[in-house]
């Protein structure tokens, strides 16, 4: 099954891993920026807004990186006031303030690491190379000052949730090839977990990869796990072009189902 179904997924990677098929996605807005320091910056905002309506994400995405300007890097390194987003702001869960709270927090690991690449760095040797204890630290320096009980931005591996949209900025920045830009070396694609939502649950379900009925972070790393048996070397490699069913016309998930059922 394994080998039908790899030949099936690289057919898919082939065809819709294309940079002209990522909108609307916020993903999109990382290709505005050509220095790492300032995609990075993109990539984590883009990520931690990147929940509800689709047309929502790409509204509030483009207005906080817009209060950046073209340098986000510059602009966060010499600011002093951080009412940088303005209190109108809302998306779901998310307000201005909640939003300013993340930049503050940015700001200050930059002064002191110059890069999100370098704090995660710091975060993974503290934490003897365990990434799931490193990214704790990172979510945790991220979140610092948030109010309790308020919506995480920057989800942490020790709440157990599936961590998406954390799974989903590192996916980006770690990766590249036609669709995710990469840049970063401080983790590798083996390293990765797949982003996991109710839709990649799902498709997972039908592969077999997982019996679990919620999308919790041991769902993750089991679907992560079946990945890997097919691409041991980056098991999130078909994570975009599987979230294109439902979304692109002539992908439907009723197709993974049949070729589940095809003979050898």
């Amino acid at each position: 099954m394994n080998k039908k179904l790899k030949s099936f997924l690289e057919g898919l990677y082939y065809v819709y891993q294309r940079r002209e098929l990522i909108n609307p996605d916020p993903l999109h807005f990382l290709y505005d920026y050509e220095d790492v320091k300032d995609l990075e910056i993109a990539g984590i905002i883009a990520s931690s807004l990147a929940y509800g309506r689709v047309s929502q994400i790409m509204k509030s995405v483009d207005g906080v990186l817009s209060c950046l300007g073209r340098n986000p890097h510059k602009f966060l390194i010499n600011n002093r006031n951080f009412d940088i987003v303005p209190e109108s702001f809302k998306h779901r869960f998310t307000t201005g303030y909640d939003i300013n709270i993340l930049l503050k927090n940015i700001s200050e690991i930059l002064k002191e690491y110059d890069s999100l690449e370098k704090f995660l760095a710091e975060c993974l040797r503290i934490s003897n190379g365990n990434i799931f204890d490193g990214l704790d630290e990172f979510s945790g320096r991220l979140s610092k000052g948030k109010n309790e009980g308020s919506f995480s931005l920057v989800t942490a591996p020790k709440d157990g949730s599936a961590c998406k949209r954390l799974f989903l900025f590192l996916k980006w920045l770690v990766r590249k090839d036609n669709v995710d830009p990469g840049g970063w070396n401080v983790l590798r694609p083996c390293d990765l977990i797949v982003p996991t939502d109710t839709h990649m649950h799902n498709i997972s379900r039908i592969l077999g990869f997982t019996k679990r009925k919620s999308a919790d972070l041991k769902t993750a790393a089991e679907i992560t796990e079946g990945f890997r048996e097919i691409c041991p070397e980056d098991p999130v490699k078909y994570d975009f072009v599987l979230t294109r069913f439902g979304i692109r016309a002539g992908l439907n998930v009723n197709e993974i189902s049949e070729l589940l059922t095809l003979p050898e």
